[in-house]
């Protein structure tokens, strides 16, 4: 039987009943395990390569993305392992170039000094021959920008020739869209954000339709350690029981403060895929099945940002997204390549209208 979002969030990676246990067994905080003095290892031989609570988020994840997945510390190792475990000297890839900054900082550093070339494509397009290239990455809805790509047609197009399609699907998690039943080959993302939405946690994760794919970068995560801890790990399966409940509140938010931000004359460039005036909503609307709660506008400077944030209650001025609490912040001062007063908001879970005249008197303040 297929199940909906909302019951595959609360039963992904759970064990099978047994009467007297929990319904998500408590984090194993245990490094090394007993070994049979003969024989060796059993199940379980040492953390860094077995761990029973990592293995249940992994089920989880992998429920949800639909192929196995592995977990990293945190979104940029979980990238970055992708990348070293899959290019080699000499291998070019095409990277996002108006996606999460870091890995257009790791590639111009650590990838080109192991001697892999980068093509830096923009999300919305125009795309490259991809003829000649490893690998193709992707990152839809974009951060911070929130353009669409197209994963199946790009899929095509990078199997034609004969390149992997690798999605971050950091914002639009898993009940947003499965890029792997488009034809991604990989899906990379920071289970930090939406997908457990509590801000209280890192985590990273790698899910691939081809195990033996997985296979290396799961060799890689070995030899070099990159591990969530347990209490991580079980905090991260324990928060994703409530990811249905928690995005449809921030996608509702999202729809009423993008209607509310582009109808006001002292607010620009509004973005997001929902809108039907965005240049995202066609492919967004045939694509994804939510739209994710991230909404991007302008306000002319980064003192007006600063005046806004300020007046705001509700809104939290934080460099992060998908949270359960209504966060912004000016993208400029971290290093993203946009305007002085471009704004990346998340809508948290509070109720709407609260957050409208929120939203609405810190505008006000702020002009």
């Amino acid at each position: 039987m297929t199940y909906s979002d909302g019951t595959r969030s609360v039963h992904a990676g759970l064990p099978a009943p047994v009467v007297g246990e929990p319904f998500l067994p408590g984090p194993v905080f245990a490094a090394p395990y007993h070994l049979d003095p003969v024989t060796g290892p059993g199940e379980n031989g040492y953390a860094r390569t077995e761990h029973p609570t990592r293995e249940a988020l992994e089920a989880a994840i992998g429920e949800l993305e639909g192929g196995p997945a592995l977990a990293f510390a945190s979104g940029q190792a979980a990238v970055t392992a992708m990348l070293l475990a899959l290019v080699k000297a000499g291998d070019r890839v095409a990277l996002p170039g108006d996606g999460y900054f870091p890995v257009r900082a790791f590639a111009r550093g650590a990838l080109a000094d192991l001697g892999v070339s980068t093509v830096l494509v923009p999300t919305a397009g125009p795309y490259p021959d991809f003829t000649g290239l490893r690998l193709v990455m992707l990152e839809t809805p974009a951060n911070p920008g929130l353009d669409v790509a197209d994963i199946q047609a790009l899929a095509d197009a990078a199997h034609a020739a004969g390149a992997l399609l690798a999605v971050d699907n950091t914002a639009a998690t898993p009940l947003g869209q499965t890029p792997l039943a488009l034809g991604a080959d990989l899906v990379v993302a920071s289970g930090t954000k939406a997908l457990t939405g509590h801000s209280d946690l890192l985590l990273g994760y790698v899910a691939a339709r081809d195990p033996q794919l997985l296979a290396r970068v799961a060799d890689w995560r070995k030899l070099t350690g990159g591990v969530p801890g347990a209490f991580d790990c079980w905090l991260a399966h324990r928060s994703i029981a409530t990811m249905d409940l928690r995005l449809a509140r921030q996608s509702q938010n999202a729809a009423a403060l993008a209607e509310l931000l582009a109808g006001r004359s002292d607010v620009t460039g509004v973005r997001w895929p929902g809108l039907p005036s965005d240049p995202s909503y066609p492919v967004a609307s045939r694509q994804m099945r939510r739209i994710p709660g991230i909404v991007a506008f302008d306000l002319g400077s980064a003192e007006r940002v600063a005046r806004f944030l300020q007046a705001a209650r509700l809104v939290f001025a934080a460099t992060s997204f998908g949270g359960v609490h209504t966060t912004a912040d000016r993208r400029a001062q971290f290093g993203d390549d946009t305007a002085p007063g471009f704004v990346r908001f998340s809508c948290g879970i509070e109720d709407t209208a609260d957050l409208i005249a929120d939203v609405t008197q810190a505008l006000d303040a702020s002009r």
